[in-house]
């Protein structure tokens, strides 16, 4: 199984205007790469097999005649070809002449779709030549066959399930409405587009723009295959910009003035996975799909080593500009939930217990930053320290020298015997370091705030992340209750980076060196005694790296993929800094924890969506609390 993904692939070769056989000849050679490099669809230029700019010389029957004997060279080699693919030429149907890509499979040519948009204006005159298409169906001749012409074709293929092709032809997708709309309403998973567009200053930006955004807007994948070297340069130059999109994603792009092919793998799973979210999607059963015709043809699945970047880091963008802006954002949407609940609460404290670790760091930033916008002094901002029996000196330097150079007020109280008094009440002994004697600490931690907020009429501010909400790595009733949790649908792979974008932007040295050395540490919940001074308790060797935990959070809510997929997708991802033994542990505890601790976010605390990823059962994420995770694991015991 592909698991959905199919390789597309984007060629260009490089022609002789009006010469078909030399033509012909290049597509073969570029049909034969795409598939010894195993490519299911591949997309050819507008009219490539006679070439764009032949002008008058389309009038004439000679060449318009050669074009149809090139094409059926073409469909007898692609009979040793498992790939669908879309060739540009010139068509006569009932006595006028089109701009057509023909669909053609395993010897068969399934069918003639027309450019349904003809420019008229500055350097192309095509209505002096062509006539333009429309979406009804009629059958044109082909060597003693009928085959269905028209814009309206779907391209179905009964081997490789969801895998449903439409085209249109280049300035189809500039018009205001372009066929694609009603492809994808209709049911096409994938736009193949043939191409003749010229190179000007910037068009090749705003030629990616409108591809990746259609892509986007109709949630599809997008082959772009565009004319280059060979057409005419009488009057334009031709670059040979091809570029394949899935759903507003570029996935493959080529230099522009150039021949050859591009490849992407798209993700079809992805694509349907989507517009099944979407309730706004219309169904294949719309006005749209009763005014197309589906045409089948057969293509086989293979195994597919993937030719696709797979981010490691999903929640975090990989360009430092746009991670800046998109921290600038999230600190903006967490310090505006917490604005608000303030204003009507008509609240002016809030509490929260600080550590010196990430998360309540990042938590003391916000309410910094929600103070400030409501023009409340921050010594407001009561932040308590709590030392016990697993505090270090590290964290707790580091904790009261950030709470006084943000100008919070910081309180500390040592909880050490109010909880070995707990632990004489229930009868534990202090010796035994289990997970009694590290859940008394936090519930003892968060009681505390809890009365410290009824004396100053605050609020608690909860600082846990989601990463430990979808791990169920919070102690119920302690870290894990708030009465605004701020963190709470930001994974640990992107609090860093919230905390480093601070400390970079804050403009104060020592302010930044204290968040600098929070980033340095390990991340733990300190409840264990530390071993010469250290922290003993790291919380990635006890539930796995948070970087392989956010990859299968993204991948498990946000496209709901199988299991195996993700262990396939992680692989790729991260093949070069874990085996795949440890990739698949990880991925085993992940569906464990996931689903036994779904009853721990059941009752989550009210706290701001920032990212399309989220775990509050009031939104996102509405799962019962005792789902059974037989399916999912058993799935993942098969690739042991």
């Amino acid at each position: 199984m592909n698991q959905g993904f199919i390789r597309a692939a984007a060629a260009t070769p490089k022609i002789r205007v009006a010469d078909p056989v030399y033509n012909g000849e290049r597509i073969l050679e570029l049909m034969a790469q795409g598939a010894a490099n195993h490519a299911k669809i591949m997309v050819f230029p507008e009219l490539c097999l006679t070439g764009y700019t032949c002008g008058d010389l389309f009038l004439q029957n000679t060449l318009l005649e050669s074009a149809k004997e090139q094409l059926r060279k073409l469909l007898k080699a692609s009979k040793d070809y498992d790939m669908l693919g879309f060739i540009g030429l010139p068509w006569q149907h009932q006595g006028k002449l089109y701009n057509t890509a023909a669909a053609i499979c395993g010897g068969r040519l399934l069918g003639l779709v027309p450019k349904t948009h003809i420019p008229n204006y500055s350097e192309f005159y095509e209505l002096r030549h062509f006539t333009p298409g429309s979406s009804g169906i009629t059958w044109t001749d082909w060597d003693g066959e009928r085959v269905p012409f028209g814009a309206s074709l779907l391209f179905s293929c009964a081997g490789i399930p969801g895998l449903t092709a439409a085209a249109e032809i280049c300035e189809d997708v500039w018009a205001p409405c372009p066929p694609s709309i009603g492809h994808a309403c209709a049911g096409a998973a994938v736009i193949a587009n043939c191409s003749a567009s010229d190179e000007t200053v910037g068009k090749d930006s705003y030629r990616r723009s409108l591809i990746c955004g259609q892509s986007a807007r109709l949630v599809c994948g997008y082959i772009y295959a565009n004319a280059g070297e060979g057409e005419s340069t009488q009057d334009l130059v031709f670059g040979g910009h091809n570029i394949i999109a899935e759903n507003g994603t570029c996935l493959e792009e080529s230099k522009r003035f150039s021949h050859g092919i591009i490849y992407g793998d798209l993700d079809l799973e992805r694509i349907w996975g989507e517009r099944r979210r979407m309730n706004t999607y219309p169904a294949g059963t719309s006005l749209y799909a009763d005014t197309y015709m589906t045409v089948e043809f057969s293509l086989n699945q293979e195994p597919l080593k993937l030719n696709r970047y797979i981010d490691p880091a999903p929640f975090v963008p990989k360009d430092a500009g746009e991670r800046n802006r998109r921290c600038e954002e999230i600190l903006s949407i967490q310090a505006m939930g917490l604005k608000k609940r303030l204003e009507h609460t008509k609240a002016d404290h809030v509490v929260l217990g600080i550590s010196g670790g990430l998360d309540s760091t990042l938590a003391l930033l916000v309410c910094a930053k929600a103070f400030d916008m409501l023009q409340i002094p921050r010594h407001h901002i009561q932040a308590v320290t709590m030392p016990c029996f697993g505090t270090t000196d590290r964290t707790y330097h580091n904790a009261c020298v950030m709470t006084r150079l943000l100008g919070a007020s910081l309180k500390e109280i040592d909880i050490k015997e109010s909880v070995l008094c707990h632990f004489k009440d229930i009868g534990q002994e202090p010796a035994n370091h289990d997970v009694t004697y590290e859940n008394s600490q936090a519930r003892e931690r968060t009681q505390v705030l809890m009365d410290i907020a009824n004396q100053t009429g605050g609020l608690v501010i909860g600082t846990g992340d989601m990463s430990e909400l979808a791990l169920g790595w919070a102690t119920y009733n302690g870290d894990h209750m708030s009465m605004y949790g701020v963190n709470g649908s930001v994974p640990k792979t992107l609090v860093r980076h919230l905390v480093r974008y601070y400390g970079d932007t804050c403009g104060r040295k020592e302010l930044q060196e204290v968040l600098f050395d929070v980033l340095d540490t390990p991340v733990s919940p300190e409840l264990l005694p530390p071993e010469e001074g250290a922290i003993s308790q790291k919380t990635e060797d006890l539930v796995g790296p948070y970087e392989l935990h956010d990859f299968f959070l993204y991948y498990v809510l946000r496209l709901g993929y199988r299991p195996a997929k993700i262990y396939r997708m992680a692989i790729h991802a991260f093949g070069e800094e874990y085996d795949q033994e440890t990739i698949l542990k990880w991925l085993k505890v992940f569906y464990r924890r996931f689903f036994s601790q779904q009853f721990k976010r059941s009752c989550l605390p009210d706290g701001p969506k920032v990212g399309s990823v989220a775990v509050s059962p009031r939104g996102d994420l509405r799962m019962p609390s005792d789902a059974a995770s037989r399916l999912w694991l058993e799935e993942l015991e098969a690739l042991s």
